[in-house]
């Protein structure tokens, strides 16, 4: 199983994405768990995700969070902003799945 951090400022709008990303992978037959949280709980989460993708107005953090993941081996991508704007979960979906690939990661579906 995948196991995805999603954060934003207050976890509320990644809640939403959240959701849409289970449903995708729900019709795609893929066992993901998809987590939604606020930036200030990502150390409780690291050690136990494979991803961890954060909100494009996130972004000026990129290089802390590039740090907290580093010694876990964790990937960790900025979401586009048209997909997280318009809270499309199949192609944010899709953008983990990739990026999960990329990193070579061996993670069962």
């Amino acid at each position: 199983m995948l196991h995805i951090l999603l954060v934003c400022g207050t976890g509320a709008s990644s809640g939403f994405m959240a959701k849409n990303i289970r449903k995708a992978a729900k019709e795609e037959n893929l066992e993901i768990n998809v987590k939604a949280r606020s930036d200030s709980e990502i150390k409780e989460y690291i050690e136990s995700i494979d991803l961890l993708l954060v909100g494009p107005h996130l972004r000026y953090m990129l290089n802390d969070l590039l740090q907290i993941a580093a010694p876990y081996h964790v990937p960790v991508r900025i979401i586009d902003e048209r997909a997280y704007g318009s809270l499309d979960g199949k192609s944010v979906l899709d953008f983990a799945l990739k990026c999960i690939q990329e990193e070579g990661k061996k993670v069962s579906l």
